[in-house]
């Protein structure tokens, strides 16, 4: 994007935009006009509202390490059906009391418990939810490396990429096979709440044969499975992630496919091949070079479904640019993409056409479907 230079002429819709939201910040921005809606009734809700939403992004990161916390003092396991009292939590998360009662009040400011008198505390809302997803904990356990990595946030976006990270350093670690069980148990909680968002979607429904390109320990196919009994399933991942694939019934009925993708062929013989959260994790480069091998795997009238967190979409813009894009930025590879962005590089890998497909939750993750 060129810088902007005033006096340049902009298309008409383009000058209209600016002029309306320079007046905005103008007004907005005014110590008057803020003096006002905070006196006015009519006024006052909205001023409200828009001081809370600039605090949460001033306190956003004491909030996280409020969720942190109640997630590794182990009180979502602790609040159940019957309530607590603080000494009990205080024993269960290594904490004085003092300090356990610091962090319920802060954790029922944010709905992740509650308070019942002297009976003691229970689950929130939010907490109550967050028990219940696996998945989301995993992250909020995993996120330690992240806030190490944005202690100091413009230093990191300074070196370009250049220096090592610690989350740079976990993922490597794990895809080496080194501690490739870490990083597959990762990997599989998060794909639970994915696969239940693609399964919502139907895409499968006239699907034969599905191979999952960096499937993992197969949860993602396991859960296909189970909705598509009927369905061939295969994974193809690092030799050191497939082997962790359980041999249970569902392990059994799929087929392991053991490699690496930037390396070696992809098995043929598969109508769909699916990507769940691996696009992002590339840049275009390497992204290109994966969509041509499964291009080239595919048979005629093949389907390629991505399934991954997307920048630009409607109910998911946080996610998408703001985590993820800074998120990846400190794995030292990858960055977050609009449909339209994957849909060019679709293009480049060729691929004739693709879609996007709704999701109830693009806060988990975008859809798209991509034809040979």
């Amino acid at each position: 994007m060129e810088p902007f230079a005033p006096g340049k002429s902009l298309p008409l819709a383009v000058e209209l935009k600016r002029r309306w939201i320079a007046l905005r910040n103008r007004v907005i921005g005014s110590q008057r006009f803020q003096q006002l809606a905070a006196r006015s009734p009519l006024l006052r809700p909205v001023a409200r509202r828009r001081s809370a939403m600039l605090f949460d992004l001033v306190a956003g990161f004491v909030y996280s390490q409020v969720l942190q916390a109640v997630v590794e003092a182990g009180l979502l396991e602790q609040l159940g059906d019957d309530p607590a009292s603080t000494a009990e939590l205080a024993q269960t998360g290594q904490l004085g009391l003092p300090a356990m009662e610091r962090l319920l009040r802060a954790a029922a400011a944010l709905g992740l418990v509650e308070a019942l008198g002297e009976a003691g505390w229970m689950l929130g809302e939010q907490g109550a939810a967050l028990r219940a997803n696996a998945g989301a904990q995993a992250m909020i356990r995993h996120h330690r490396l992240l806030y190490a990595d944005l202690a100091e946030p413009l230093a990191l976006l300074r070196d370009d990429r250049a220096k090592p990270t610690a989350l740079s350093s976990f993922w490597a670690y794990g895809t080496q096979g080194v501690d490739a069980g870490e990083y597959s148990a990762l990997m599989a909680q998060s794909q639970e709440m994915v696969a239940d968002q693609v399964l919502a979607s139907g895409v499968f429904d006239r699907c034969e044969a599905l191979l999952d390109v960096g499937g993992g320990r197969a949860v993602f196919a396991g859960k296909v499975r189970e909705s598509y009994p009927g369905l061939r399933l295969g994974v193809f991942d690092l030799p050191e992630v497939v082997a962790q694939i359980g041999t249970d019934a569902a392990g059994q009925a799929l087929a392991r496919h053991p490699g690496d993708f930037f390396k070696d062929s992809l098995p043929a013989g598969y109508q769909w091949i699916s990507l769940v959260r691996i696009l992002h994790d590339h840049d275009d480069d390497r992204a290109l070079a994966l969509l041509r091998a499964i291009r080239a795997a595919l048979p005629p009238e093949g389907h390629l479904l991505v399934a991954e967190p997307m920048a630009g979409v409607r109910g998911g813009e946080r996610m998408g640019d703001a985590y993820f894009g800074l998120y990846l930025w400190a794995m030292r590879s990858g960055r977050p993409r609009r449909p339209d962005e994957i849909g060019a590089l679709l293009r480049q890998a060729g691929f004739s056409g693709w879609r996007s497909v709704p999701t109830g939750l693009p806060v988990v993750t975008s859809l798209i479907v991509a034809n040979t």
